[in-house]
């Protein structure tokens, strides 16, 4: 043999060893930020729909309102009624800080989901 086939054998055995220690190494790192962005994406959901609530108006205040109207309506003031039916939630608008809040949630849902998405897409290369 000559010296060149040696060496490229000898590569060829120093790469194969590196690059096993390589892939295993980071296919464990990609299993923890699975299983992290997983469970950060159920928490994030989860607060998520709780928080949704929160969002649109309050339904007993549109049913105090054509309450109010209608027993006006019943005592005969048809101008306290008004000429059209009530909708307090026409005027209805969602804080800033909340909404700033939602954003926040969401961000950080699609950064989870993006992050978990790249790590199966690690696995899979």
């Amino acid at each position: 043999k000559d010296n060149r086939s040696r060496f490229w054998g000898v590569y060829k055995r120093v790469a194969e060893e590196h690059d096993g220690e390589f892939l295993e190494r980071y296919t464990g790192d990609m299993d923890i930020v699975l299983v992290f962005s997983g469970l950060f994406s159920a928490v994030s959901t989860s607060f998520i729909v709780a928080m949704e609530s929160s969002l649109s108006p309050d339904p007993s205040e549109t049913t105090n309102a054509l309450l109010t109207q209608l027993v006006q309506i019943g005592l005969g003031n048809f101008t306290a009624a008004g000429t059209t039916p009530v909708d307090p939630t026409s005027t209805w608008l969602p804080s800033a800080p909340l909404l700033r809040i939602h954003m926040v949630a969401y961000a950080s849902l699609s950064m989870s989901l993006l992050a978990a998405f790249g790590a199966v897409l690690g696995k899979q290369w």
